[in-house]
């Protein structure tokens, strides 16, 4: 009988076939959800200081767009805060799905006290 037709081994943990490796920074997996939020909140935050240093009739603007990408990345949080709290506790892992769930609310305050400052800085821009 050829190789072709064997069974596969066994991993130590009981699996079969090849296990892939997970990027991770010490304990936290570096996932691509985690890796374009982080982008995406820095980004935003960056582009929020910038238009903070702009004197100019445009800067009223420009927060009011950066507040909204702001609102939408912590929204975008909140969201992923609430799969993973629903996920942890699916899996009886209590205390991190009530970490999860505490940071993903406040991530969602966030959101909307940027949506907030977003509307107040489109309305002062049209007057």
């Amino acid at each position: 009988m050829s190789d072709r037709f064997q069974v596969s081994k066994r991993n130590p943990d009981g699996s079969r076939g090849r296990r892939l490796r997970v990027p991770s920074l010490g304990k936290i997996d570096v996932t691509p959800t985690r890796a374009i939020l982080s982008v995406a909140v820095v980004g935003s935050i960056g582009f929020v200081a910038w238009a903070f240093t702009i004197r100019d009739a445009d800067q009223i603007p420009l927060l009011a767009a950066g507040f909204a990408i702001l609102g939408i990345v912590f929204s975008a949080l909140a969201v992923s805060g609430a799969v993973e709290t629903y996920r942890s506790a699916s899996n009886g892992r209590t205390a991190r799905a009530v970490g999860a769930a505490v940071l993903g609310g406040l991530a969602a305050v966030v959101a909307f006290l940027c949506f907030a400052g977003a509307i107040v800085g489109a309305l002062v821009s049209k007057s």
